[in-house]
């Protein structure tokens, strides 16, 4: 559905340890474009759909926006309820911090689990297999 989409954070270091860590047990890679941002997406190959991830300022942003000011929230599709487990483990070791624990989410008919990025934008893995609104 998506094409692109991107972030601005504060420190690509840090936003690459998370992203690196976080896309392994999703099946996705991250790549290196330029000293200011890299890409994740499907492999080094394939990387559309990607989220772009970086330090520049977009020339689309209004006055007074900031990295960690207008948090964004991004959800990767998972294909089973360990993959999402996986990806909540990955992110909190990779400094990413806790914002809902793996977990059926009966309300929207999957199993998911929240986490924020370096910068606070909310970052979700989500499986939607037959047996996703059990625990």
């Amino acid at each position: 559905m998506l094409d692109h989409t991107g972030i601005v954070v504060t420190d690509l270091e840090a936003a690459r340890r998370f992203y690196d860590a976080i896309a392994e047990p999703l099946g996705l890679a991250t790549k290196s474009m330029a000293p200011e941002f890299f890409l994740l997406g499907k492999s080094q190959e394939e990387s559309l759909p990607y989220l772009w991830i970086g330090t520049l300022i977009p020339s689309y942003w209004i006055e007074g926006s900031k990295p960690g000011i207008n948090q964004m929230h991004v959800a990767f599709r998972a294909d089973s309820k360990a993959t999402v487990k996986a990806f909540y483990d990955a992110a909190l070791e990779a400094g990413g911090r806790d914002n809902g624990p793996p977990g059926p989410r009966e309300q929207f008919g999957y199993y998911g689990a929240f986490v924020l990025d370096p910068d606070g934008n909310n970052i979700e893995a989500v499986y939607r297999g037959p047996d996703a609104n059990e625990d």
